[in-house]
């Protein structure tokens, strides 16, 4: 089976707006939350979110025409500015590339074509298409593999990642582009997500978001856009190209238990774990940091932390456990992306990013979830977790490359 690497990354976040600045942004603590300016809150129980100023599209202009961007809503444009990012990072020579096994899948649940985007009327039916963002990638660069999206709530663009890896591992692409987005902060998903009592409503931007703490109240939304680029070792490897580290393994399954709620005692969570790990040849002693998909909320965060124990037993107080999201927001489809990115730099640089606005433990949740200040550790092999709703799981494993 061919072994899938991953040579290139882009990524837009509240805390900076390519990977490395996001990557710095987490390591120095920086919270992207603060009160929602993009929609009236009178009628909002959350006020706080992870929003993402339009500076960022400076960056999507580096590789897009402004008419391009001008078509498209605000979270395609945060897509397209990771997507840029990632495909010059690898550094294919699009002439001297077979494109026709280069597939585009990106996460997205919704393209939030809604309130602030109504004030511009222009190219209705393309602001509203889903698939927007991948086609508008394989027409940039010519990719000519299936170029589509997957929607599965939270999980979305792990899946798009799980699935680009079996692409490659059959033979049908040599690369794929994966990623998703995130750009939510409308109305109608406030209005939702407080209907289902799951976000915060706590009014400060510096403690709303409190993954395994023992006040959490829910999560906080966040924008985002990330992008990886996959590849075959074999042709990263033709060409020259910088290999960041392997995705060793993936697993995606389905819960079949409730639309919102995890399944009792983290059994789903446990599970999509142990597959993504037996994909990958890997046993749980040799894991050596996880990023936990952790959204603050009460049944998450402890159904997590009992995932993990089931699968790592003991091993479970050794390994470091962290949630981006209290720094960036759960920025939904683009959260198994802009994870797998902290995971792979992790491994990259042997620090593992905090879990910010950590202040007082649950007795409940006792493992080692990184408070506040990054911790160093060497890390060869680390997993993301993605649970959405609907028990859409998924599970990636990151594994340092030696070619």
């Amino acid at each position: 089976m061919k072994k899938v690497v991953i040579t290139g990354m882009g990524a837009v976040t509240s805390i900076g707006f390519n990977a490395q600045e996001y990557w710095e942004g987490l390591l120095s603590g920086k919270c992207g939350m603060k009160t929602i300016t993009r929609i009236p809150l009178d009628k909002h129980d959350t006020t706080v979110a992870a929003e993402i100023p339009d500076e960022f599209e400076i960056e999507a202009e580096k590789y897009w025409k402004k008419r391009q961007l001008n078509a498209t809503t605000t979270a395609t444009r945060m897509g397209l500015a990771s997507a840029g990012e990632a495909v010059a990072d690898c550094g294919i020579d699009t002439a001297n590339y077979d494109l026709k096994k280069v597939a585009v899948i990106y996460g997205i649940i919704d393209n939030s074509y809604e309130d602030k985007e109504l004030d511009k009327p222009l190219n209705i039916t393309l602001k509203k298409m889903p698939n927007e963002l991948p086609a508008l990638v394989s027409i940039k660069y010519g990719f000519m593999g299936p170029a589509f999206n997957v929607s599965t709530a939270c999980a979305s663009s792990a899946y798009a990642i799980a699935l680009g890896k079996q692409f490659i591992e059959s033979g049908l692409c040599d690369m794929v582009v994966a990623g998703g987005i995130s750009g939510t902060i409308t109305h109608l998903i406030l209005s939702g997500f407080n209907q289902l009592l799951a976000m915060s409503v706590n009014p400060d931007p510096n403690s709303a978001a409190r993954p395994f703490t023992k006040n959490r109240d829910g999560f906080i939304m966040g924008e985002g856009g990330g992008t990886l680029i996959l590849e075959s070792e074999e042709s990263a490897k033709a060409r020259g190209a910088k290999i960041y580290c392997e995705l060793a393994g993936a697993a995606m399954c389905s819960e079949a238990y409730h639309l919102t709620a995890p399944d009792t005692d983290g059994e789903g969570m446990a599970e999509s774990i142990r597959l993504a790990l037996n994909n990958a040849g890997i046993s749980p002693e040799e894991v050596d940091y996880i990023n936990a998909h952790g959204t603050s909320t009460s049944l998450n965060d402890l159904y997590e932390t009992k995932a993990v124990k089931d699968i790592f037993g003991k091993k479970a107080y050794d390994i470091p456990i962290s949630s981006v999201k209290a720094s960036i927001g759960h920025t939904l489809g683009a959260g198994g992306a802009l994870e797998a990115i902290a995971c792979i730099k992790a491994i990259e640089t042997g620090i593992v990013p905090p879990t910010i606005h950590y202040d007082e433990p649950d007795p409940e949740l006792d493992l080692n979830y990184v408070p506040n200040v990054p911790q160093k550790h060497k890390v060869d092999i680390a997993i993301s977790n993605s649970f959405g709703f609907g028990g859409h799981n998924a599970t990636l494993v990151l594994k340092r490359y030696n070619g």
